[in-house]
Formats: structure tokens, sequence, C-alpha cells
């Protein structure tokens, strides 16, 4: 069974930049694993992600962060593989790469992007992803031709510190499918794209994927975006079935037993807070008190 892993995922605000890196550097001391961040370049009052990034990972030491996800139609992939490791060997490993397929199209057209169907957008995913694979390998004199993107003696590297996982945020059918066969992991959308009952579903669909090119499922990354508010009452769990859109609201204790679930029901090993109103407050309870409920929950039902 995979490690357990928690983390918190903000917008990359520019209006309040001086607070949104006070909840980072908060989320590395009380010894969190991961941040996202969104990447939407075409939102005026967003940052960039990945300088964002780059800055956090210098101010922190432990953190490891991803976009969550990047939109592939706006990064050049041989480009974009390149920057993902520039960052991974400046901050020693501690960055991996959410991406999708691309979304909010006319966004993406605004700024001089393309405007792809969804099956033109996942066969430019992946051969995004073997265009930035080959990269980073660092070998010399390589060739790809696809239709969207390709590779004309291009010489890889430098190679990051690390194997950067590939976190494909996928929500079809194919897209997910695609997830097993060729990502090393699965950033789950958030419910206002995918509902709850869904997430078994799909992570059946990953695993199908998985199997059909020879793939062990449990090598891929399952990671639940979770958006909600942790609050001073609420019922259990068991009398509040997850369903809908809704984002969470509950205790602590509340919390910790949806992860709880899902960990050992449906499959996730990898839990990623947005708060709906990001406070030093939200991020302490999480990391606090939800964090150890749920690896002690866990750890004692897999040694029963």
């Amino acid at each position: 069974m995979r490690t357990l892993q928690f983390g918190i995922s903000l917008e990359p605000g520019a209006a309040d930049a001086s607070s949104l890196r006070e909840l980072v550097r908060l989320a590395d001391t009380v010894d969190l694993d991961l941040c996202g961040i969104q990447d939407h370049p075409y939102v005026p009052q967003y940052l960039d992600t990945m300088s964002l990034i780059a800055t956090l990972l210098a101010e922190t030491r432990k953190l490891r962060f991803f976009p969550n996800v990047a939109n592939l139609p706006m990064h050049q992939p041989a480009l974009f593989a390149k920057e993902a490791a520039t960052i991974d060997l400046l901050s020693g490993g501690r960055f991996e790469l959410g991406i999708g397929a691309g979304a909010f199209w006319d966004g993406i057209v605004a700024l001089g992007g393309p405007r792809r169907a969804p099956g033109e957008a996942i066969q430019a995913l992946e051969e995004a992803i073997i265009v930035m694979r080959a990269f980073w390998s660092g070998q010399r004199g390589q060739r790809f031709s696809g239709k969207y993107y390709s590779l004309h003696g291009a010489h890889g590297g430098p190679q990051p510190a690390h194997p950067i996982g590939i976190w494909i945020g996928s929500v079809s059918e194919k897209m997910l499918g695609l997830t097993g066969r060729l990502a090393d992991g699965w950033a789950a959308p958030i419910v206002s794209y995918l509902p709850y009952e869904r997430w078994k579903w799909a992570q059946e669909k990953i695993d199908n994927g998985a199997r059909e090119v020879g793939r062990d499922p449990s090598s891929i990354v399952r990671v639940a975006n979770l958006v909600g508010h942790i609050s001073n009452s609420g019922t259990s769990a068991a009398n509040r079935p997850l369903q809908g859109h809704a984002p969470l609201e509950g205790t602590s204790t509340y919390w910790a037993e949806v992860l709880t679930a899902l960990g050992l029901e449906d499959g996730f090993d990898t839990f990623v807070y947005w708060p709906q109103e990001p406070s030093q407050i939200q991020i302490e309870r999480f990391a606090r008190e939800v964090v150890p409920a749920v690896r002690t929950a866990v750890a004692k039902e897999r040694s029963a």
C-alpha cells in the first residue's frame, strides 16, 4: 500500500500574495507533504503558477509542489519539461507535474492558444507526455512526430533531480483510461466537475486502463482534491454519505472519517485540502487534527 500524503491547494491570487506565501510557509512548518497551485493564465488576478511555485519552493524546506493542474494548451511541452526539470533540480526534487488536457477554451483562445475538441485534447496530452518524458531522459538527437507536438533532433536535459510524477486531472472515460495507461497519478477533479459518487467509477476506469498495458494499478498515485471548511459542528460521516457537488463541511472528526473512508474504500492515498476560506487556523486544524487521525485510523485498519 502507498504511504499516505496530505497537502493543501491554494489560488495564485496576486492581490494578497504575501498572505499566500505565509500560509505556504505554515504548511511547511506543520509538516504537510504537498501544495497544489491552480493554473489559469487567462485569469487577470492570478499570478503565473510556475513562477509562483519556484518562489515558494525557495521559501520552504520540505513541502513538495505541483500545479493543480497545469493547462496543457498554454504550455509548449518540451519547454514545459525543461522548466519543470529546472525547478525540480533547484529544489532538490520537490516538484511534481499535475496536468490536464485543457479547459476554459475561450480564455485559452483569447491568449492565442488553440481550441481543441475533446478527442483532439486527449491526443495532444498523450503526445505531450511522450515529449516531456523524452526530454527528461537527457538523450540527444530525439525525434518524435505527432499531430500536435514534435521533436526534430532535440537534445534533452537537464534531467530532473528525481523522476517527476505526471498526475493527470481527468474526468471523461477516455481521459481516465489514458491516466491508467500512461500517468504516474490521478489528480481527481474537485466535485464541481466530478461528483463524489463518480469517484469510485473513475478509479475503476483508471485501473482498467493500467491493466490493458500490463501496469500495476497500485503504482498510480490517487489524489483526492477536497474543497470545504473545517468547522466546530456537524454530524458524523456515517450519517452524511458523500454525494453531489457540495463542498465538505464539518468538524475535524468528520473530515477524518471522510478521508479515512476514501483511503480504505475508494483507493485514494493522497489528500489535498482546498479551504474555502484559506487561513492559518484552517491549515493548522487540517494538519494537527485531521491528518493524525486519518493516519492512525488507516494504520489500525490495515494492521487488523
